[in-house]
């Protein structure tokens, strides 16, 4: 898959958390502006490229910022990797990670980061309940036991601090929490209660809605960059 005007791309997932193990996928992702006069015509172009083998999840900028204003985990994290993780960086793309905190807000991020997490927990329940508990199955519940823990972690952090350490402290706990919660699901619930109460009685660092005018004024930069008007 060939996708022109990469603007930031780089390595997440567990690489970037430090929880990888010898066989994970190493994930990648990155935001792309389609060619400005494309958006003019009757068939917008794809917003999203995703491919595997290299596992690589590609976002237009458009939907890039609506899914990070939105608090989406799996996007913010883009913009606060650590340098040696970044593979594609460009001016355009330095601009976002300038202003990855106006992106934020709290209730969407408090919303985002615990709903994922409520997520995971179903997954674990729906897994231990529905499978034989053969050792992928246990693997698989050990990965989103740890994603959950991560998830209650960062978004605690970027909800009180307004920044987000990627890379975990202490990979070692959550190994170990993963193997407790993939024998029984029932454990990651008081992990999760105890973020849900936190957040609640935690006054937020971040404001209650996003600037959007910073990512709309960015996102402008981008479009203008990438116009070129055809031949009369």
């Amino acid at each position: 898959m060939t996708v022109n005007n990469i603007l930031l791309s780089g390595v997440v997932g567990s690489t970037a958390y430090g929880l990888a193990h010898e066989d994970s996928d190493v994930d990648r992702l990155g935001v792309f502006a389609a060619p400005t006069e494309s958006l003019h015509g009757l068939h917008a172009p794809k917003e999203s490229h995703v491919s595997t083998a290299p596992d690589r999840t590609l976002h237009e900028a458009a939907k890039w910022c609506r899914l990070a204003l939105g608090g989406n985990p799996t996007v913010m994290e883009l913009v606060w990797l650590p340098d040696e993780l970044y593979e594609v960086r460009t001016p355009l793309g330095d601009e976002l990670i300038d202003i990855r905190t106006t992106l934020l807000s709290a209730r969407r991020v408090r919303d985002a980061y615990l709903g994922y997490a409520t997520q995971q927990f179903r997954k674990l329940q729906n897994r231990f309940t529905t499978d034989e508990h053969g050792t992928p199955t246990r693997r698989r519940s050990a990965k989103h036991a740890r994603h959950l823990k991560r998830l209650c972690h960062q978004g605690y952090e970027l909800y009180t601090t307004g920044r987000l350490t990627v890379r975990v402290d202490d990979p070692e706990s959550y190994h170990r929490f993963g193997e407790q919660v993939a024998a029984d699901p029932s454990a990651a619930l008081p992990l999760l209660r105890h973020y849900e109460s936190a957040f609640d009685r935690t006054r937020s660092a971040l404001p209650e809605q996003p600037d959007e005018s910073a990512a709309d004024a960015w996102l402008r930069r981008v479009r203008a960059h990438y116009y070129t008007p055809e031949a009369a």
